[in-house]
């Protein structure tokens, strides 16, 4: 999406912006000149994750626009007031505020440490609170100046289905936080005439947070690159402040708006399908998250995994679900799942695969026949048996590390749809009490 100039000149505050959707946003203000302040923690590399608030600036002033890197901790008034005047100093003013800092961990009440709970309450609800409560003096003179001043934040659409609740409430509670300063916020702040919104991707995102997340390279198959997050941005960071606040927008839907029609562009891998792509989290789209359960992947424990003894290629209880399995198999099941899976079991490096596209199907200890599969699942013994009991949901479950996904994640689908079924008892004529699976794995 080509940039008009609307942003020449605009002092932008953006949060979390040494890397991804934030450096995205920073970088498209840039194209047009806008001069931009990047708040982040990140002075030094990180070991794991690209992208320091110096190698930001660097970027943002090759794209043609100024830069101001300053260290930010959003849990830290001090720090962000001194920032905000240090921005006004070198820039000023303040036109535009991205709120887009924020912190996950997608695990259950018990699993969920205080410590935890803390850091994405006070990065995300209160983070975002702070830093637009700082800058509010200075956007009301924006907008008495008629520089049409914004609020952005990165956080999904308000929903009160406790699908989004009931997995990982901390983290919803501490997202939707930011989503409330919307609610909140547009409605005290019109008479000013400064716009607060909402921005949220319709599909997984791309990063190195994404891939460190649980996903690695393969997962930008079923992505979408920061692009669109930062193109969605700019339309509605250059539309009317004083009429166009209060809303929760999705991406996909704010550049249809713009007639906007082909999004292959948008794709992390070229040569992708949209129909692999993933839905994000708190959209109706995402229906396979209706029974997740998300344990946060640096809690949970794989009982004597330094010193159990290797499994037997073709023995122990993955053996016993594939033979369970291997009973149910048909040439129905084959026609309705069209795929070849393999598991990697990280704990015993045994492998194992599912056949249900040829023949009436086929499973066991090994590789496919003809050695390629359309989906690969890395995953520990426990974490299988949960998986094929329903504990787990394939798509959703890679995000906290349970498990690995490389390959179509459109036939990983496919298996979660079919596993369903096995658990529901409907169409291959499986127990619903999981009494197939055994007791040890789950």
């Amino acid at each position: 999406m080509l940039n008009t100039g609307k942003l020449a000149g605009k002092v932008i505050y953006v949060t979390g912006g040494s890397r991804g959707i934030g450096l995205a946003m920073a970088i498209k203000a840039a194209k047009d000149g806008a001069k931009v302040a990047i708040a982040a923690k990140t002075a030094d590399p990180h070991p794991k994750l690209p992208g320091t608030i110096y190698t930001a600036a660097k970027d943002i002033e090759a794209a043609g626009g100024q830069a101001l890197p300053c260290i930010v901790d959003v849990r830290d008034e001090g720090q962000i007031q001194q920032s905000i005047e240090e921005t006004v100093k070198a820039f000023g003013g303040i036109d535009i505020v991205i709120n887009n800092a924020s912190a996950i961990s997608l695990t259950g009440t018990q699993e969920t440490s205080m410590k935890t709970y803390d850091l994405m309450h006070t990065i995300n609800t209160r983070g975002t609170y702070l830093v637009s409560k700082c800058a509010l003096p200075y956007l009301k003179e924006s907008a008495m100046k008629g520089r049409n001043p914004h609020i952005l934040n990165n956080s999904p659409p308000l929903s009160m289905q406790p699908r989004w609740f009931q997995n990982h409430v901390a983290y919803t509670m501490a997202k939707y936080g930011m989503s409330m300063c919307v609610l909140g916020m547009a409605e005290e702040f019109k008479k000013d005439g400064i716009a607060v919104n909402a921005i949220w991707p319709r599909t997984a995102i791309m990063t190195a947070a994404m891939e460190m997340l649980g996903g690695g390279k393969g997962i930008g198959d079923q992505c979408r690159n920061t692009d669109i997050m930062a193109d969605a941005a700019y339309v509605m960071l250059t539309r009317d402040s004083k009429t166009f606040t209060g809303n929760f927008c999705v991406d996909e839907q704010i550049l249809r708006e713009e007639g906007m029609k082909d999004f292959k562009q948008y794709l992390a891998n070229p040569n992708g399908k949209e129909e692999d792509l993933m839905p994000d989290f708190f959209l109706d789209d995402f229906s396979l998250g209706a029974q997740q359960e998300v344990v946060n992947r640096q809690t949970e424990q794989v009982a004597a995994k330094a010193t159990a003894a290797p499994a037997a290629q073709g023995s122990g209880p993955i053996q016993e679900v594939f033979t369970q399995l291997e009973g149910h198999l048909s040439e129905e099941m084959v026609k309705k799942t069209n795929a070849v899976f393999a598991f990697s079991i990280s704990d015993d490096n045994t492998e194992w695969y599912l056949d249900l596209k040829n023949g009436a199907g086929a499973c066991g200890a090994g590789k496919p026949a003809g050695g390629k599969a359309d989906v690969t699942f890395t995953v520990n013994t426990a974490n299988f048996g949960k998986m094929f009991a329903g504990k787990i949901k394939p798509t959703t479950a890679f995000m906290t590390g349970k498990l690995k996904i490389a390959g179509n994640m459109g036939k990983a689908m496919a298996l979660e749809k079919m596993m369903v079924k096995m658990q529901k008892g409907r169409s291959y004529h499986t127990s619903t009490n999981n009494n197939w699976i055994p007791k040890s794995m789950l």
